[in-house]
């Protein structure tokens, strides 16, 4: 734990902690924002179908991740990386701009169209991001700097989230977080200037710009190391079960909880305190070696604790009419936060399940981000982080589409959550494999 500490005193992390922070911070600040205002104020006045809406902006969001990640892998292994992250910081500030003209305008497409390019700006940073910590971290590091990050970034879903949530809906909730945006993204640039300069991985490296083809070679390099593939697909299911669930949060507060936008926020910030609860400890728990024994017991634990999640909203809904009825409140009325509390026994179930889960999933995510990054050819590690990222965006966009699909089957978002948990015990067997050939070749 005291190493995690002191890697904030080094110019090696600290330059690039803030950097990452500040970014997802912006990008879950607008998309939380966006859904807010699109869930509670334009399809209420619109008769416009929210939950298909949040589901395609989540897509929307992802898909840059599937098409343009070999590109980005590319790069980073062709270019030094902390000149090419001020490059793709100041697009950053290019896109909070437009950010906000289009809130200014009202325009639900246009929104759409930036909440896409800040997808493409963020696919470009992701292989920089984790290539850099292997670079200038030690061995003995990694899985706390790892932990660190995942934590750190999570906490930046769960400020932007609140930030983005609850301002929006204010009197000037749109200037507000457009002047928060466009200010963050400012202070995440300047923090991009004193990231130590990288060794170029590849300087004969030939961009290709055939998606299919430069996304199918960077995942053949991904595959060359067993171990390192087996990794890419246990975080690429936990990034589906992590994006079913933070894109349903606003449905599932809305139609199940009955709560108000403040309920969003709430939920979105227990989860993300919990991965970065999970992430920090796993450091501690690992002492700091790389190998995933824990990864399996996270794995188990998100099993658990998605059922009991799902059976506290079902005992919920059965306490919230009796809650209504008692307070002689209408059955439409919309509870605030402390109305939800004040339902029973089963609100706090809900929190507490959802609590564990998440800190199962930091145990789960960490060891296995340390792993690919540890077990990786230097030369090709950009590559790899990126087909790393194809895959968890392919798997997010394929949690999109079975979602709409499941939607329009008529299922409601506690049966989406529950065979979410349910599928998720099968991957023990993955699980499994990864761990034993980690350990097998430690």
């Amino acid at each position: 734990m005291q190493s995690q500490i002191q890697l904030f005193k080094t110019k090696r992390f600290l330059p690039l902690f803030i950097t990452q922070f500040f970014g997802a911070f912006n990008d879950n600040a607008f998309k939380n924002a966006f859904l807010i205002w699109f869930t509670y104020d334009v399809a209420n006045s619109n008769g416009l179908d929210a939950p298909m809406m949040v589901t395609i902006a989540a897509g929307l969001f992802m898909l840059p991740f599937f098409l343009f990640s070999a590109t980005a892998g590319q790069f980073a292994d062709k270019y030094e990386k902390s000149w090419l992250t001020q490059k793709i910081k100041q697009v950053e500030i290019v896109l909070m701009l437009s950010c906000a003209l289009c809130f200014f305008l009202e325009s639900v497409y246009g929104l759409l169209f930036v909440l896409f390019l800040m997808g493409v700006q963020s696919t470009f940073f992701g292989p920089i991001k984790y290539s850099l910590l292997p670079e200038h971290l030690k061995e003995e590091e990694l899985i706390g700097g790892n932990g660190i990050v995942e934590g750190g970034t999570f906490l930046s879903i769960l400020l932007g989230t609140i930030f983005g949530g609850l301002i929006i809906r204010t009197e000037y909730g749109m200037e507000l977080l457009s002047i928060g945006l466009i200010t963050f993204a400012v202070i995440g640039y300047m923090a991009s200037r004193f990231i130590p300069k990288s060794v170029i991985s590849d300087t004969h490296l030939k961009i290709g710009w055939n998606i299919t083809r430069e996304t199918c070679k960077i995942i053949s390099y991904a595959q060359k190391e067993r171990t390192v593939w087996l990794s890419i697909l246990a975080i690429s299911w936990f990034w589906l079960i992590g994006a079913t669930f933070l894109t349903q949060f606003p449905i599932y507060s809305k139609e199940v909880i009955q709560g108000n936008e403040h309920i969003v926020t709430l939920l979105l910030t227990i989860f993300s305190l919990g991965i970065g609860i999970g992430s920090v400890w796993c450091n501690k728990l690992l002492r700091s070696k790389i190998d995933g024994r824990l990864v399996p017991h996270g794995s188990i634990g998100m099993s658990i604790s998605i059922i009991a999640f799902i059976v506290a909203s079902y005992l919920y809904e059965a306490e919230r009419i009796e809650y209504l009825q008692q307070m002689l409140y209408d059955k439409d009325t919309i509870l605030t936060f402390l109305e939800f509390f004040a339902v029973g026994l089963s609100s706090w179930a809900i929190i507490v399940s959802l609590l564990l889960l998440s800190i199962c999933s930091g145990i789960y995510i960490v060891p296995l981000y340390a792993i690919m990054q540890h077990r990786t050819d230097v030369k090709y590690m950009s590559r790899v982080i990126a087909a790393n990222n194809v895959l968890n965006a392919f798997f997010m966009v394929c949690a999109s589409i079975i979602t709409v699909i499941l939607f329009s089957l008529n299922l409601t978002v506690i049966d989406i959550l529950l065979l979410v948990g349910l599928v998720n015990i099968p991957v023990f067997v993955l699980i499994h494999r990864v761990v034993k050939r980690s350990l097998k070749n430690a």
